[in-house]
Protein backbone atom coordinates (compact mmCIF):
# COMPACT_ATOMS: atom_id res chain seq x y z
CA UNK A 1 0.00 0.00 0.00
CA UNK A 2 1.13 3.17 -0.40
CA UNK A 3 2.19 5.59 2.29
CA UNK A 4 -0.52 8.36 2.67
CA UNK A 5 2.39 10.87 4.38
CA UNK A 6 4.22 10.50 1.49
CA UNK A 7 1.38 11.40 -1.11
CA UNK A 8 0.34 14.13 0.50
CA UNK A 9 3.56 15.66 0.77
CA UNK A 10 4.40 15.25 -2.48
CA UNK A 11 0.95 16.97 -3.42
CA UNK A 12 2.35 19.88 -0.84
CA UNK A 13 -0.40 19.09 1.74
CA UNK A 14 0.67 18.90 5.67
CA UNK A 15 -0.45 15.26 6.18
CA UNK A 16 -2.56 16.17 9.85
CA UNK A 17 -3.76 12.97 11.51
CA UNK A 18 -7.38 13.23 10.25
CA UNK A 19 -5.83 13.97 6.61
CA UNK A 20 -3.69 10.69 7.21
CA UNK A 21 -6.97 8.52 8.18
CA UNK A 22 -9.46 9.75 5.21
CA UNK A 23 -6.50 8.71 3.03
CA UNK A 24 -5.46 5.34 4.76
CA UNK A 25 -8.89 3.85 4.14
CA UNK A 26 -9.54 5.66 0.96
CA UNK A 27 -6.16 3.64 -0.35
CA UNK A 28 -7.36 0.32 1.69
CA UNK A 29 -10.62 0.06 -0.51
CA UNK A 30 -10.96 -1.52 -3.49
CA UNK A 31 -13.71 0.31 -4.44
CA UNK A 32 -14.51 4.30 -4.75
CA UNK A 33 -15.63 5.40 -1.69
CA UNK A 34 -18.47 7.61 -0.73
CA UNK A 35 -18.52 10.20 2.17
CA UNK A 36 -21.46 7.60 3.72
CA UNK A 37 -18.92 5.01 3.40
CA UNK A 38 -15.62 6.88 5.04
CA UNK A 39 -18.20 7.63 7.78
CA UNK A 40 -18.99 4.35 9.41
CA UNK A 41 -15.14 3.38 8.30
CA UNK A 42 -14.13 6.26 10.75
CA UNK A 43 -16.14 6.99 13.11
CA UNK A 44 -13.88 9.29 15.45
CA UNK A 45 -14.23 11.41 12.63
CA UNK A 46 -17.43 13.73 11.51
CA UNK A 47 -18.98 14.12 8.77
CA UNK A 48 -17.37 17.99 8.45
CA UNK A 49 -13.96 17.09 9.19
CA UNK A 50 -14.16 14.14 6.07
CA UNK A 51 -15.64 16.44 3.38
CA UNK A 52 -12.98 19.16 4.40
CA UNK A 53 -10.18 16.37 3.78
CA UNK A 54 -11.97 14.74 0.97
CA UNK A 55 -12.24 18.28 -0.30
CA UNK A 56 -8.79 19.30 0.43
CA UNK A 57 -7.28 16.42 -1.32
CA UNK A 58 -9.21 16.32 -4.44
CA UNK A 59 -8.29 20.14 -4.79
CA UNK A 60 -4.62 18.79 -4.94
CA UNK A 61 -5.18 16.08 -7.26
CA UNK A 62 -5.00 12.98 -4.65
CA UNK A 63 -7.94 12.13 -5.42
CA UNK A 64 -10.99 12.33 -8.16
CA UNK A 65 -14.65 12.00 -7.43
CA UNK A 66 -17.18 10.07 -9.44
CA UNK A 67 -20.40 10.15 -9.31
CA UNK A 68 -22.03 6.96 -9.10
CA UNK A 69 -24.97 7.41 -11.17
CA UNK A 70 -27.29 7.43 -8.42
CA UNK A 71 -26.26 11.46 -7.28
CA UNK A 72 -23.97 9.79 -5.15
CA UNK A 73 -20.01 10.92 -5.13
CA UNK A 74 -17.27 8.24 -4.66
CA UNK A 75 -13.46 9.27 -4.34
CA UNK A 76 -10.52 7.50 -5.11
CA UNK A 77 -6.93 7.90 -5.81
CA UNK A 78 -5.65 9.34 -8.50
CA UNK A 79 -2.69 7.63 -10.34
CA UNK A 80 -2.11 10.03 -13.33
CA UNK A 81 -1.01 13.77 -12.22
CA UNK A 82 -3.41 16.34 -12.13
CA UNK A 83 -2.39 19.58 -12.98
CA UNK A 84 -3.65 23.19 -11.14
CA UNK A 85 -6.61 23.71 -12.86
CA UNK A 86 -6.73 21.10 -15.35
CA UNK A 87 -8.03 17.80 -16.39
CA UNK A 88 -7.18 14.79 -13.98
CA UNK A 89 -4.99 12.54 -16.33
CA UNK A 90 -6.21 9.94 -14.39
CA UNK A 91 -9.78 9.39 -16.34
CA UNK A 92 -11.01 6.21 -16.76
CA UNK A 93 -14.37 4.11 -17.00
CA UNK A 94 -16.05 2.88 -14.22
CA UNK A 95 -18.74 0.17 -13.53
CA UNK A 96 -21.70 0.95 -11.16
CA UNK A 97 -23.13 -2.34 -10.31
CA UNK A 98 -27.47 -2.19 -10.03
CA UNK A 99 -27.58 -5.19 -7.64
CA UNK A 100 -25.04 -4.62 -5.20
CA UNK A 101 -24.15 -0.87 -5.71
CA UNK A 102 -20.98 -1.01 -5.48
CA UNK A 103 -18.49 0.85 -7.92
CA UNK A 104 -15.84 -0.86 -9.63
CA UNK A 105 -12.74 0.97 -11.77
CA UNK A 106 -11.69 -0.19 -14.95
CA UNK A 107 -8.75 1.44 -14.99
CA UNK A 108 -7.73 -0.28 -18.40
CA UNK A 109 -10.47 1.93 -20.31
CA UNK A 110 -9.94 5.03 -20.78
CA UNK A 111 -12.31 7.78 -21.29
CA UNK A 112 -12.98 8.23 -24.85
CA UNK A 113 -11.89 11.89 -26.11
CA UNK A 114 -14.48 14.45 -26.02
CA UNK A 115 -14.55 17.76 -28.70
CA UNK A 116 -16.86 20.24 -26.96
CA UNK A 117 -17.35 23.24 -28.26
CA UNK A 118 -14.56 26.45 -28.21
CA UNK A 119 -14.78 28.27 -25.02
CA UNK A 120 -15.94 25.17 -22.52
CA UNK A 121 -13.16 24.12 -20.19
CA UNK A 122 -13.40 20.73 -19.46
CA UNK A 123 -11.82 19.54 -15.84
CA UNK A 124 -13.42 16.21 -15.79
CA UNK A 125 -15.38 13.68 -17.42
CA UNK A 126 -17.91 11.13 -15.88
CA UNK A 127 -17.89 7.92 -18.17
CA UNK A 128 -19.84 5.77 -15.91
CA UNK A 129 -21.46 1.94 -17.00
CA UNK A 130 -24.34 0.13 -15.52
CA UNK A 131 -24.81 -3.08 -14.88
CA UNK A 132 -24.56 -6.24 -13.24
CA UNK A 133 -21.25 -7.25 -11.42
CA UNK A 134 -20.18 -10.65 -12.38
CA UNK A 135 -21.11 -11.65 -8.59
CA UNK A 136 -24.73 -10.29 -8.94
CA UNK A 137 -24.71 -11.38 -12.58
CA UNK A 138 -24.47 -14.89 -11.57
CA UNK A 139 -27.24 -14.48 -8.79
CA UNK A 140 -24.29 -15.58 -6.15
CA UNK A 141 -24.18 -13.53 -2.70
CA UNK A 142 -21.32 -10.87 -3.22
Amino acid sequence: MRNPEEIMTAHGIKPTSNRILVLREILRSKNPVSLMDLEEMLETLDKSSIFRVLTLLSEHGVLHAVEDGRGIVRYETCSGHHEEGGVDSDLHAHFYCEGCKKVFCFDDIPTPEVAVPEGFGVRSINYMIKGLCPACNSGSPT
